[in-house]
């Protein structure tokens, strides 16, 4: 047995609103004792914590692995390490690989990988339709039956006929279903949203109503079906609105903003970097400090990292034929922590929420929490300095925005059980 005392850390817990200094005795990760101070044990090691903090581990939502079917993008086993250098515990990963987790045997390969217990935990979403087509229903008895966390395409399913059926189908499951409300037709071939920045960029435009005419469609099926679901990747103002609109009708709706939606807008793709290349793409300013408003009050329950990782060759090419998506296991809470917690934008507690307890209620899992018995936690030292290379990153991809600059934050350590 081995006995380890933190003395004197932040300690943060959005589940019982925890947000002091104190002490923090574990037995092998395991939490058995936390006060405002404690005595160390005699055989305990003791870890000076001043300025560091501890707090829950982190839950994605939804990212993205290359395996199976490009591990030269990413592996299980490297993206894996990039989620436990971030504080991620549990990480939802969507079906999009190749082939797409649409049936039993394919999902029952994918959990053959298995983690350690100080590592983050890999949860699978199975797709709702075949091949993620949007065409025709998956095998979703059986995807549920062989242990899939929840159901989810990971692309746009427009055929709204079908998403009222697959919303009836899966109610008596009670497993989340996370879509994503976007209309490909009124998208075009847009890269950059809607309005006079695009225009001046000289970027193909993608009006706001790809998404809101989407939403407003699924927010009704939602009504009507009664089947609790999820909204991922909400990206516009009048998005917000909708949402906010429906919660207020009590309508069984939660929603997720990916976290470079909170840190970028359109005006920031003037460098035309292609790590900002992303789907939905970036919106206007004025709706990014929507998306940062409702994630601070609520209407936005919980921030997505939506990791996608690729390769140099396929990333290193002129912005507008770039594959979409970025990394950000590895850097996002850092980054979030940096922007909104060091200014005081916003309270710790919230950020913490909106990445632990949040994302895992909308999985229908129980969130981690800073508790005598409880084993998923992280340190984390935010005045740490350091700058991002692709050598000195866990991941395989290093298509990100914050390549070579300059990053405060590092999480020292994460503990995690395989049992939740």
């Amino acid at each position: 047995m081995t006995q380890e005392l933190f003395k004197q850390a932040r300690l943060i817990d959005p589940t019982q609103g925890r947000d002091e200094v104190g002490d923090l005795l574990v037995e092998d990760g395991v939490i058995v004792a936390i006060a405002p101070t404690l005595e160390a044990p005699t055989e305990a090691e003791v870890h000076d914590c001043s300025g560091l903090v501890i707090g829950p581990g982190l839950v994605d939502l939804y990212s993205q692995c290359g395996e199976p079917g490009h591990e030269d993008r990413e592996t299980l086993a490297s993206l894996t390490a990039a989620a436990t250098a971030g504080g991620f515990s549990r990480v939802a990963l969507l079906p999009t690989t190749s082939p797409t987790i649409d049936n039993a045997a394919q999902l029952a390969q994918q959990l053959r990988f298995q983690t350690q217990s100080n590592q983050a935990q890999l949860h699978h979403w199975a797709a709702l339709t075949q091949g993620a087509k949007g065409q025709a229903m998956a095998e979703l008895q059986e995807l549920n039956d062989a242990g899939a966390l929840g159901f989810c395409d990971g692309h746009p399913l427009e055929d709204i006929a079908l998403v009222r059926r697959l919303l009836e189908y899966l109610q008596p499951f009670h497993k989340p279903i996370a879509l994503w409300a976007r209309d490909t037709a009124l998208a075009g071939d847009g890269i950059a949203r809607e309005g006079s920045i695009a225009l001046q960029l000289g970027l193909p435009s993608d009006p706001e109503t790809s998404e809101t005419v989407a939403l407003a469609s699924l927010i009704e099926a939602v009504r009507t079906s009664g089947t609790p679901v999820h909204a991922m990747r909400i990206s516009t103002a009048r998005g917000v609105e909708l949402i906010r609109q429906a919660k207020a009708d009590q309508i069984p709706i939660t929603a997720s903003v990916t976290w470079l939606h909170l840190l970028f807008n359109s005006q920031d793709l003037q460098s035309y970097d292609p790590s900002l290349r992303l789907m939905p793409p970036l919106g206007n300013p004025e709706d990014q400090q929507a998306l940062i408003e409702a994630v601070k009050t609520g209407v936005i329950d919980a921030i997505a990292i939506d990791h996608s990782p690729y390769n140099y060759e396929e990333k290193t090419v002129p912005f507008g034929v770039a594959p979409v998506g970025a990394i950000g296991l590895e850097l996002a809470f850092l980054i979030l922590w940096q922007q909104f917690i060091s200014n005081g934008q916003w309270p710790a507690l919230k950020l913490w929420e909106r990445l632990s307890s949040n994302p895992s209620s909308c999985l229908n899992q129980i969130p981690p929490s800073l508790e005598v018995g409880q084993q998923e936690w992280f340190l984390f030292d935010p005045q740490h300095s350091w700058q991002a290379e692709q050598s000195n990153l866990q991941s395989q991809a290093s298509n990100s925005p914050f390549l070579s600059k300059k990053t405060t934050g590092k999480v020292r350590r994460l503990q995690s059980s395989p049992n939740h």
